[in-house]
């Protein structure tokens, strides 16, 4: 599966350097670049960059065949539904949490991420597509929103990565994005080969 992630970065050079880190086994590298990715007047250019990601989801969505959906998704014990149907909601939820967070309208009462919900497990390729094109409307109406508060502080509180300022989680949505484009990649891959 040689150059997938090479074939992205002219579309999304500042998400895939920042995701390189997972790649290389480079955790600290990660928060680093993402930080650095996604300072003032970054949001439009990241929203951008999330464009090409949802258009190469897309595009696998597209290739892979009907079965390929009830498969194993390289993600726990997911389908490949559940993993994609879980990107869709996870890049939608982490921008709109930036909105609301560079508007002020953070709301009083928020739990803490629960990262690792799969999507719908019955999810089909139609379902997946609108998905996908939905939450790339989401997330150009929130980068509106966050630009020029690319380097406040958002509340989100996650797990795993704890708390990024607004901008920041426009980039780690694309870096997330890649993670499981990653395992999709290799899906595809291992079913072309067989």
């Amino acid at each position: 599966m040689p150059g997938w992630a090479d074939a992205l970065e002219p579309a999304a050079p500042d998400v895939v350097a920042a995701w390189r880190g997972i790649d290389e086994g480079r955790l600290l590298s990660v928060r680093r670049e993402v930080r650095r990715r996604s300072g003032t007047g970054s949001a439009e250019s990241i929203a951008g960059q999330l464009a090409a990601l949802a258009r190469a989801l897309g595009d696998i969505v597209s290739a892979l065949p009907e079965r390929a959906f009830g498969l194993p998704g390289g993600e726990e014990d997911w389908t490949v539904a559940q993993t994609i149907g879980h990107d869709i909601h996870a890049r939608s939820g982490l921008v709109l949490a930036a909105a609301l967070a560079a508007g002020d309208r953070w709301p009083a009462e928020v739990p803490r991420v629960v990262p690792g919900v799969p999507g719908p497990p019955d999810a089909g390729r139609d379902e997946l597509l609108a998905g996908i094109a939905r939450s790339q409307r989401l997330i150009d109406r929130a980068a509106r929103r966050v630009a020029g508060h690319e380097t406040e502080a958002c509340p989100l509180d996650h797990p795993m990565v704890g708390r990024l300022r607004c901008g920041e989680w426009l980039v780690f949505a694309g870096v997330h994005d890649l993670m499981h484009l990653e395992q999709l990649e290799q899906l595809r891959h291992g079913l072309i080969a067989t």
